[in-house]
């Protein structure tokens, strides 16, 4: 099977990126196995994308500032490239932790995974945009999942909050109780989840 150019290069040039700022060794230990796995590919969807109104009216912005350096350059690029293939959700469910405006001010959207642009049952690679002033709610899942932030934004495990700044990468174990919240402009975020059942 054949990926799209503009898939692949995405997925080198995210490969390079998580690998450079993943410090944690469980994050690298995960990262190893999600793109050894990515070598091999999956169904790719050929329908056209779909933004939902957060994307119209705040990615451009995610999307500008530079970061200083120059993998993450290329990663925004690559996905500014491949965004316009992408269908964008929101989370179906969430509670009172988020904040009030959260159903209009975030999007997901599933780069290689279940119902992804590339399907797949093995690992989820995906991206996360959130409006400024927007909080995500508390939420946990079996997969160890791995973030590259791409933008400015905070985010918490166990109800402690940190700033991991752009290029910060952190480790979120299974079961952990995590969010994430925008301050005074978009946030952008990139995340691997490995299940359980494919973990060597």
């Amino acid at each position: 099977m054949e990926r799209s150019e503009s898939l692949q290069d995405f997925l080198d040039t995210a490969f390079v990126a998580f690998d450079r700022f993943a410090d944690d060794i469980r994050s690298r230990n995960s990262i190893m196995q999600i793109f050894g796995s990515l070598e091999v590919a999956g169904v790719e969807r050929q329908a056209p994308g779909k933004r939902l109104p957060v994307c119209e009216h705040y990615l451009k912005d995610a999307l500008a500032p530079e970061p200083d350096h120059a993998v993450l350059k290329s990663v925004l690029a690559r996905f500014e490239r491949l965004e316009p293939r992408l269908e964008w959700k929101t989370r179906p469910v969430y509670d009172n932790s988020a904040s009030g405006n959260f159903l209009l001010g975030h999007a997901n959207a599933m780069i290689a995974g279940p119902g992804g642009l590339e399907i797949r049952d093995d690992l989820w690679l995906g991206v996360t945009l959130m409006a400024p002033r927007v909080r995500y709610p508390d939420h946990d899942h079996s997969p160890e999942e791995t973030y590259l932030v791409l933008s400015d934004g905070e985010f918490m495990q166990e109800d402690n909050w940190f700033v991991p700044g752009v290029g910060g990468s952190f480790y979120n174990p299974p079961g952990i109780k995590h969010a994430m919240m925008s301050k005074e402009t978009p946030l952008l975020a990139l995340w691997a989840l490995l299940p359980e059942t494919h973990r060597h």
